[in-house]
């Protein structure tokens, strides 16, 4: 058999744990370092926690480097002299004085369909925007964000009941499933590069919590695409009379009738209800602050008091 390929990996959340999986079960592939963000502080009682794709690494004996800035790495790097560097879901910006290092450059595997998203929140952006489909993009990485010449695409539908965790995880999975061969076809010269147009492109900005502001003066098309497209993060919620927030966490259905002022909370045929600007949704579930996730049933029964009262309006900024 021929010399494996020198491979890095850059990953942290488990979006990229499936194609480090199957790179490290391929005899192509020789994982010798993998590059992660830094252990981080989580949850209320602010545990220590290591990125996933540490665990996986220290599990195969690979060296781990988790430095603050990728550039501390690159004297490590440069003594492995790789092949390739992979990339995919890192969390920083890769400098040029690394994207030159490996004989077939850096590739990252990329959540939507290059050159309509780039940036960071993708996969939020294609059911936000009513997309029928979204995808893989592998492309070998230049200096700009997500602009480099593309290597290959693989689409995936989007289904009226898609949220971004569903697609985040068909979107994982297959990374796991294709990249060793499209990496093999690369390296081989099998597979032609193509140059992005970037009049097609849009930068998609991080999420905040604040994205999560439900509009009710909104159609209930884009509403309901919303809720979808920010569970689990940054999630959908609306403020109360009494300025508690109230989490929308996933609907029924939608009815296009008007039958109040938006933001109206009402109980049709015992269901719960929430008036948008052209139609109402029916909610399944919900979450009062403070309070465990609860069936819209048990929200009628115990908050009574909130049915016929009207959310507090969302900025008119609120994009």
């Amino acid at each position: 058999m021929k010399t494996k390929t020198k491979t890095i990996f850059l990953g942290t959340p488990d979006f990229g744990l499936p194609a480090l999986s199957a790179l490290l079960a391929d005899p192509f592939f020789s994982v010798e370092l993998v590059i992660t963000q830094p252990d981080k502080k989580i949850g209320r009682k602010q545990i220590l926690t290591s990125p996933i794709i540490k665990l996986e690494a220290l599990k195969h004996n690979i060296q781990v480097l988790q430095p603050m800035k990728v550039k501390e790495a690159i004297e490590e790097i440069n003594k492995i002299q790789p092949d390739l560097i992979v990339v995919i879901a890192y969390g920083q910006i890769i400098p040029a004085d690394i994207l030159n290092i490996p004989k077939y450059g850096c590739i990252n595997v990329h959540g939507s369909l290059l050159p309509k998203y780039r940036g960071a929140a993708c996969i939020q952006a294609a059911i936000l925007n009513g997309d029928q489909e979204s995808g893989l993009t592998i492309m070998k990485m230049d200096a700009g964000l997500d602009t480099g010449p593309i290597i290959y695409q693989e689409k995936v539908k989007i289904d009226d009941q898609e949220t971004s965790n569903r697609l985040y995880k068909k979107l994982s999975d297959l990374a796991g499933k294709i990249l060793p061969n499209i990496l093999k076809k690369y390296i081989n010269n099998e597979l032609p590069l193509t140059e992005q147009d970037d009049t097609q492109a849009s930068y998609i900005k991080t999420l905040k919590k604040e994205n999560g502001l439900i509009d009710w003066n909104k159609p209930v098309l884009e509403i309901e695409r919303q809720i979808r497209a920010f569970n689990p993060w940054p999630g959908t919620y609306s403020l109360t009379t009494e300025d508690q927030v109230l989490k929308i966490l996933e609907i029924d259905n939608i009815i296009k009738t008007t039958l109040a002022k938006p933001g109206t909370i009402m109980e049709i045929d015992k269901h719960l209800a929430i008036q948008a600007k052209d139609g109402y949704l029916i909610v399944k579930k919900l979450q009062l602050e403070g309070k465990k996730p609860m069936e819209a049933g048990a929200f009628i029964s115990g908050y009574s008091k909130l049915i016929n009262t009207q959310f507090k309006e969302a900025p008119s900024s609120n994009g």
